[in-house]
């Protein structure tokens, strides 16, 4: 015999009793109708999302720098994406990039805003990275990002050969430009060693490169510390409204739909928390097509402005989201190609373009030797991992590893990177 007390068959319960009769028809007609409704639910479904794909981790620390290419993790968690996915988030403004960098590797942050090529010189310990492996499952944006000469250029310069002979000039004086990159294996920091290398100018050797956080490069530039700089919005436009310099170059005229920032994990987060990544991909998947309607910029723009953001005025932002460029020397243009979040592919992890910065840590002397360009990209640019959490949506992915990728001055063929880091007449090569 069991433990409990319990009534004989057919015996009424004493008066007093917990569970009379009526309390105990009443309760199996709510159980009854319960079962009902449960039925009529998808299995296991938990409010929000299914408990087969619940992350495993629902509480997250997304970092971001202060810059208009966070916006879609900004609006996922602004606009409840990130909720609707079953994640609780908390996003975290950094001061710069090595800061974030150093937060992901130690698991303050468990996701991040970042440069493209920082999970990749931290997966191979370049450039003063540790060695932390991380990985790419997701493309923020492309394009949105310029180079900015200080005002007292604009007369004189709006091609690289016309910078050329501006640095040659402050050589002969016996002084060398000073240009600001925002980290030193970075997408700024490739883009401007590629426009001046383009130009015959060596970055390392005829002028000074110093590493600025982006929100200060309009008050460095205004104080007179550089002659230029590369960096995303709106900081270039922030210069051209404050009138200490303009844009000389688009970096979408350098390279058409470039890759730029990226949804970041460490490798060993990615693995351990597998429903977690996918939750994060699929709210910036709905962020970032939010983000595309054009009729939606303005309101990004007024979230995204914010002090805990980017803390600037709002119309700073919207004129190239909507592109319009306004160059500050006199030129303005309607640029099909402004900054992206979900069209045309965004989103996509290509390998190729792991493969192009490789070349470029190649030809300016970041690694010695030629790396391991197919194992390190496979390993960070994870697409799998992209068109696993796309399902959902239907979305699926036609980008070609191998297509070659069109630059203003010449073509990558991702099938020969050691070849092309070697093409350059500009380089550091080292063997």
């Amino acid at each position: 015999m069991g433990c409990h007390a319990t009534a004989r068959a057919g015996q009424e319960p004493r008066r007093g009793s917990r569970w009379s009769r009526r309390r105990f028809l009443n309760h199996a007609a709510q159980l009854a109708t319960g079962s009902v409704l449960a039925s009529l639910w998808p299995r296991g479904w938990v409010g929000g999302v299914y408990a087969s794909e619940a992350p495993e981790v629902a509480t997250l620390r997304i970092g971001l720098i202060a810059l208009t290419d966070c916006a879609p993790i900004v609006i996922a968690h602004e606009k409840g994406y990130f909720r609707k996915h079953g994640l609780q988030t908390t996003l975290v403004k950094a001061a710069g990039w090595a800061a974030i960098r150093d937060a992901l590797s130690v698991g303050d942050l468990h996701a991040t805003h970042m440069l493209l090529g920082m999970p990749l010189a931290s997966t191979m310990g370049l450039a003063g990275s540790p060695k932390v492996p991380m990985i790419i499952p997701w493309i923020l944006n492309r394009n949105g990002q310029a180079i900015t000469l200080a005002i007292k250029y604009r007369d004189r310069v709006r091609t690289p050969q016309q910078l050329k002979a501006v640095v040659e000039e402050a050589l002969q004086q016996g002084r060398k430009l000073t240009f600001a990159i925002t980290f030193p294996s970075g997408t700024h920091a490739m883009w401007l060693r590629y426009w001046l290398g383009a130009a015959g100018v060596h970055p390392d050797r005829d002028i000074m490169l110093i590493t600025v956080p982006p929100p200060q490069m309009v008050a460095n530039m205004k104080v007179g510390k550089m002659d230029g700089y590369c960096v995303g919005e709106p900081w270039n436009a922030r210069a051209i409204e404050e009138q200490v310099g303009y844009t000389v170059v688009t970096t979408q005229e350098i390279w058409r739909d470039h890759p730029e920032k990226v949804c970041a994990f460490t490798e060993s987060y990615a693995e351990q928390h597998p429903k977690t990544v996918r939750a994060v991909l699929r709210a910036l998947h709905e962020a970032s097509v939010w983000a595309d309607q054009m009729e939606n910029r303005a309101e990004l723009c007024q979230i995204v402005s914010r002090p805990n953001y980017i803390n600037c005025d709002p119309a700073s932002i919207l004129g190239r989201l909507q592109g319009e460029i306004d160059y500050g020397d006199g030129r303005k243009e309607k640029d099909e190609y402004h900054m992206i979040f979900s069209k045309r592919q965004c989103n996509y992890p290509s390998r190729s373009y792991a493969l192009w910065f490789l070349s470029q840590y190649r030809r300016w002397g970041l690694c010695t030797g030629a790396p391991d360009y197919e194992g390190i990209a496979r390993r960070v640019m994870r697409s799998d991992l992209y068109l696993e959490a796309m399902k959902e949506f239907g979305v699926t992915a036609e980008a070609n590893d191998e297509a070659p990728l069109s630059l203003f001055d010449g073509t990558f063929d991702p099938r020969e990177p050691e070849r092309y880091a070697r093409s350059f007449p500009i380089h550091n090569l080292r063997d």
